[in-house]
């Protein structure tokens, strides 16, 4: 399914608010003058408010997409699209990609 390419400057959110920031930007691909976001890297999240142990499992500190782009790559890797999914580190949620650029789409 078609979905917009996912940028450093993207919002991307945990599930309990947390800021996530893409730890190895793609500068050969540029969009909206801001590097792309390749499948391989890691993200970083910052201010979860999910508790940590022993009331829950919290918090999110870090997230990996498992979820890409099928037929655009850069460097041999996947670039990342609005409806790529993540699973966050240690609680198993989502990230969620609430903002991103609206100009170039991949497949």
């Amino acid at each position: 399914m078609p979905g917009f390419l996912i940028h450093v400057g993207a919002s991307v959110l945990c599930s309990h608010a947390g800021q996530a920031q893409a730890t190895m930007p793609n500068p050969r691909v540029m969009v909206s003058g801001q590097p792309t976001v390749a499948i391989s890297g890691p993200w970083l999240i910052a201010g979860c408010a999910f508790p940590p142990p022993p009331a829950a499992n919290g918090p999110c500190v870090s997230a990996q997409f498992v979820t890409a782009a099928t037929r655009v790559t850069s460097n041999g890797q996947p670039l990342l699209c609005l409806d790529s999914q993540a699973i966050c580190a240690p609680t198993g949620t989502p990230l969620l990609i609430v903002a991103s650029q609206v100009r170039v789409s991949a497949m």
